[in-house]
């Protein structure tokens, strides 16, 4: 995926995401947020959009993309192999989730990219 790309469709108070799947189908590269606030609502596109996945995975390219806009934003660095060997948290991001636990249990793969915060010296 370009590390360029800005989202394109912003879909504010989405309800069940009808529009965004159908404008991915005719977007397929192009990048849309859905904003809901009512829980229930937000579990059944999750779950939907998980559906969706398991036809049309997508979840490395969307971790790739992620992991790139943090790289590339000064406030934000991935900590070094010593520091993520030395946490504690980070043995525990693929597994003590119910995500994380469901995709081990299905024999799926886990993309991890673990990064800290920069706060300004003028803080």
């Amino acid at each position: 995926m370009n590390d360029s790309k800005k989202i394109q469709f912003a879909d504010i108070i989405c309800d069940f995401g009808g529009l965004l799947i159908s404008l991915s189908t005719l977007f397929p590269e192009t990048l849309m947020i859905g904003m809901e606030l009512r829980d229930k609502v937000c579990e059944y596109v999750r779950e939907l959009i998980s559906a969706l996945r398991v036809s049309n995975p997508d979840v490395e390219e969307l971790g790739d993309w992620m992991k790139s806009c943090l790289e590339s934003h000064p406030m934000f660095e991935p900590l070094t192999e010593e520091e993520l060997e030395a946490d504690p948290v980070v043995e525990l991001l693929s597994c003590a989730t119910e995500e994380g636990q469901k995709v081990a249990r299905n024999g799926g793969q886990t993309f991890q990219a673990v990064f800290r915060r920069i706060v300004p010296s003028s803080w």
